[in-house]
């Protein structure tokens, strides 16, 4: 007989770990006992035969409740003397927490019981058990225990305290555990419970727009076929055209989205996302849903209260976030009522606390894997590892727009989930909220800031006056590193090709395709630049991006892209005017040329609808390249003739396009002799660029690689910064 002091980290804390745990000693025949500890690992002291003892470890990791992710830490001699085997209180807090759980969506045997009469929690919206429910929205500090999270205030009742306690009941040690005697409750205006939800029901199929709170804030729910209700829903919250996602019963998806099985298995899956998905010939869909786009995002539901809404609806659902446009996602039930007074006609409340807001996580499946494109409820907190330790804990702030903030500690990087573009005062007051309280829920304190090296982003303005050193990272470095810390390459050529974001040099990047490793990038090709006028109206104005490039190619615009001569004056002297290589800026100036698009109501509208657009065209335009000062520049002009030849079906110019950029990239990757070659930047979220670019690099025997944890756009800005960081400090 030996004793062993075994430390598993990981995903351990609220997936039901300790009672699995103690259920695999009593079948071994383990003594000792198992606990939670602060820092969000669980620690075990386990007494049997060394053999006994081998399987037991093995167990832990191969038996694993479905929602763990286990990883073995440490294993050490220990001493005991006891018989038995039970489940300790746990330890106060640690130096340093991790493997905090996310959001998991109802189980099969929970949704079972909430469909079954004879049960008592038929119906109920609130039903969990430790393989699923809320995690991280409820969590106030660690260890993960009832005590620490907003459920404290529900005192259990006899049944379901007996089932908190007996060991061979799934819900043994489940935190949120609840039903409908003791647990959170509904309320619409005089309604509470089950008619509180009928009410919420009636009004939905009655055309109103409903706010509904969930599991990590409130959404706006309307009839998605009913127009006028889809119509009124986003003049009231000034989206004009945005696309809005889809709440659909997972019986009907076949109805509204073309879904393949590896596709319905994200959706199924316990984060239980927004996909990006074709949509259905024919489906009983508002057009305004997504106009312009073949695709629509769908998710199943979320939560039982969403299960129950969709179910009992019968049909998709608009399921947005409730915020004015720009604005962070509500959670509470006072700002509820008073921020979205003028959207909502009805109000859907529960009386369990949200301990921290969390949106909806958005993928999209590009070149046959499901790619993170936004972190949310069902991911977040995300926890990703550093190719370096870092030599004291720092808080990488991001950039301006899909904001994120990540912690760094050891060799763990804590991503944050989605907060948007720092624009306003309310999305600046949710971003200092979470860099305090991530920190804090952590236990680290950064000793350090990290942030982007645009002196007028929101984030970087906010670090000034804290007190702590800053360490500006420049935009697209922060992009390479991103791709090349998630999957370890130590050398490569990594295209960052987006929107725009400062350079050293001065000018606004986003053209360029960097060579080196992380702390040491060069650039090895780019984009030609252009001279764009307008400042931060370029953005939100495509039209400006096609006047550009056409003057800078010494050609006319097509007549009626310019609304204003004087613009033309302005280029011509440079007023407002600044230098870019930027692909996104191309991007726009192309769906303008095509007529799509000559202002944009919210960002990278004009590129959604020209990759929506394009035909199987597989054609391509050669770009010339030109080397100077060792970089290799790639001139665009050629494209522009294609672009306005109006002989030309405009989704053929659209594809003719894309394959030109997607030949270029290969190109350029063979000129520079790449063996491993990386994509990442806002513009390789389009699918039919990536996929062709992709294909044509793995065709000519170059290893290529696509961020999957971590989004291509900017939202992975701040877990670059601190590869970038850690590369050059660790």
């Amino acid at each position: 007989m030996t004793a062993e002091r075994i430390i598993l980290g990981g995903i351990v804390q609220g997936v039901g770990f300790r009672p699995f745990v103690y259920r695999l000693a009593l079948r071994l025949g383990v003594a000792g006992w198992v606990r939670n500890d602060g820092t969000g690992q669980v620690e075990i002291i386990a007494h049997a035969p060394a053999a006994v003892l081998a399987g037991f470890r093995a167990g832990l990791l191969s038996e694993a409740p479905p929602a763990a992710r286990p990883v073995l830490r440490h294993v050490s001699a220990a001493l005991f003397t006891g018989e038995g085997f039970e489940i300790r209180p746990s330890t106060a807090k640690g130096v340093a927490a991790q493997g905090l759980p996310a959001d998991l969506a109802p189980c099969a045997a929970c949704l079972a019981e909430l469909a079954d009469p004879a049960d008592r929690r038929f119906g109920y919206g609130f039903t969990n058990c430790t393989q699923c429910g809320p995690r991280y929205s409820l969590i106030e500090t660690l260890p993960y225990d009832r005590a620490n999270t907003t459920m404290r205030g529900f005192a259990l009742c006899a049944a379901c305290a007996a089932e908190y306690g007996a060991p061979d009941n799934r819900r043994f040690h489940a935190e949120p555990i609840a039903c409908p005697r003791c647990g959170p409750h509904l309320r619409l205006g005089a309604h509470t419970g089950d008619a509180a939800l009928s009410a919420a029901l009636a009004a939905l199929r009655a055309g109103r727009i409903v706010a509904v709170k969930g599991v990590g804030g409130y959404h706006l729910l309307c009839d998605a076929a009913d127009d006028q209700a889809v119509q009124r829903l986003r003049a009231r919250k000034q989206r004009p055209r945005k696309p809005l996602a889809l709440l659909v019963p997972e019986a009907r998806l076949s109805e509204y989205a073309a879904a393949s099985p590896a596709e319905q298995e994200v959706l199924r899956g316990p984060s239980r996302p927004i996909l990006l998905l074709p949509r259905r010939a024919g489906a009983a869909l508002s057009p305004a849903i997504a106009s312009g786009l073949g695709e629509i995002g769908v998710m199943l539901p979320d939560s039982p209260l969403h299960h129950l809404l969709a179910t009992g609806f019968g049909a998709a659902l608009v399921a947005t976030s409730a915020n004015r446009s720009g604005e962070p996602m509500v959670a509470d039930d006072a700002t509820a009522e008073a921020d979205l007074a003028g959207i909502a006609e009805a109000f859907l409340h529960h009386n369990r606390p949200i301990a921290r807001p969390v949106d909806d996580s958005v993928l999209r499946v590009i070149d046959g894997a499901p790619r993170l494109l936004r972190a949310g409820r069902g991911f977040s907190p995300l926890e990703v590892p550093l190719p370096r330790k870092l030599p004291y804990p720092v808080l990488a702030l991001g950039g301006h727009m899909k904001n994120t903030i990540a912690l760094g500690f050891g060799d763990l990087a804590v991503i944050s989930p989605h907060l948007g573009t720092l624009d306003n005062p309310a999305a600046l007051a949710a971003f200092a909220r979470m860099a305090g309280e991530l920190p804090a829920l952590y236990g680290v304190k950064p000793q350090a800031l990290i942030v982007d090296a645009h002196a007028g982003y929101g984030s970087s303005a906010w670090a000034r006056g804290r007190g702590l050193a800053l360490h500006p990272v420049w935009h697209h470095h922060a992009h390479a590193g991103a791709l090349a810390g998630e999957y370890g390459l130590e050398e490569a050529l990594i295209f960052t090709w987006d929107g725009v974001g400062l350079g050293p040099d001065g000018t606004l990047w986003g053209g360029e395709v960097l060579a080196g490793r992380p702390g040491a990038w060069r650039v090895a090709a780019r984009l030609r630049r252009f001279r764009l006028q307008g400042g931060d109206r370029a953005a939100h104005e495509p039209w400006r991006a096609a006047a550009a490039l056409c003057w800078g190619a010494g050609l006319t615009p097509p007549a009626g892209l310019v609304p204003d001569p004087l613009v033309k004056r302005a280029w011509d002297t440079g007023r407002n005017c600044f230098e870019t290589s930027a692909a996104g800026r191309l991007f726009d100036g192309a769906a303008a040329l095509l007529g799509l698009c000559p202002t944009a109501s919210y960002e990278a509208q004009a590129p959604a609808e020209l990759e929506a657009l394009a035909d199987d065209t597989s054609a391509a335009i050669p770009l010339p390249l030109t080397r100077r000062d060792g970089i290799w520049e790639a001139d665009w002009a050629p494209l522009l003739p294609m672009l306005t030849d109006q002989t030309l079906p405009p989704a053929t110019r659209a594809a003719l396009f894309h394959e030109s950029l997607a030949a270029l990239g290969a190109e350029l990757a063979l000129r520079l002799g790449a063996r491993a070659v990386g994509l990442s930047g806002g513009v390789f979220q389009n699918r039919r660029l990536t996929q062709s670019l992709l294909g044509r690099l793995r065709a000519a025997g170059i290893t290529a690689h696509l961020g999957r944890q971590i989004p291509s756009n900017d939202a992975g800005l701040s877990y670059g910064q601190l590869v970038e960081f850690g590369a050059s400090h660790g």
